[in-house]
């Protein structure tokens, strides 16, 4: 047996690379047991690649707007990430929705974290939407990517109060802070062998979790 080996993670950005931070920081503190092999944008000026590179991470760009299609788009960045033979694909801040072939060809390897307590608001504008509906709580979740969109099964979720005095962006800073321990948290179960996805549920310690994931308290 190879002690040594660890697991391989490769990152998909668009932008700033919100999380990627996160997990440099996780790894270099050896609170994840495993590598970033590579991070892949589909914007040749994403910030997020300049932290790569800082971190000395192999990182790239394939910009999506060189393809007549995401079919073919997503058959480059397929086999682009099959290359580096990651054992998970983390989408921190990738702005882009996946084919279901993508999704089917990594299936059960790939996780997204999305800034709401899912299944309540999928998409865009997901705190102004929680502030104009009256809600008192909102939060993140962490979930495996399938082909529906922030549809995929959940894995933990944590809340966050709305205050009263709320706007959109000191919401969307609160649940920011949330999203740094989650995720990692996630990633460091996959990475440990104790998540996986099976039979379309998040199984923790081989068991199902419930359908909103981990109650993540912190």
């Amino acid at each position: 047996m190879n002690t040594s080996y660890k697991p391989r993670l490769a990152i998909l950005i668009s932008g700033k690379g919100s999380n990627l931070q996160s997990f440099i920081d996780a790894i270099q503190m050896n609170v994840i047991d495993a590598e970033i092999v590579c991070v892949i944008s589909n914007n040749p000026d994403a910030p997020g690649l300049e932290k790569a590179e800082a971190a000395g991470i192999p990182c790239q760009a394939l910009d999506h707007r060189q393809f007549p299609d995401r079919d073919s788009f997503d058959v480059a960045l397929a086999d682009l990430l099959e290359g580096y033979k990651p054992n998970l694909i983390l989408l921190c801040g990738f702005m882009r929705i996946l084919t279901p072939a993508f999704v089917e060809r990594f299936a059960g390897m790939m996780m997204n974290i999305h800034p709401s307590l899912l299944p309540k608001y999928p998409g865009l504008h997901t705190q102004q939407r929680a502030i104009e509906a009256g809600d008192t709580k909102t939060g993140a979740t962490v979930h495996f990517v399938t082909s529906e969109l922030d549809g995929g099964p959940a894995i933990i979720q944590a809340e966050v109060p709305i205050l009263e005095n709320d706007t959109a962006e000191t919401l969307r800073s609160r649940v920011f802070e949330k999203e740094n321990l989650i995720y990692p948290m996630a990633v460091r179960w996959y990475c440990q062998g104790r998540l996986s996805l099976s039979n379309g549920r998040a199984c923790l310690f081989g068991r199902p979790l419930p359908p909103t994931g981990f109650a993540f308290q912190g």
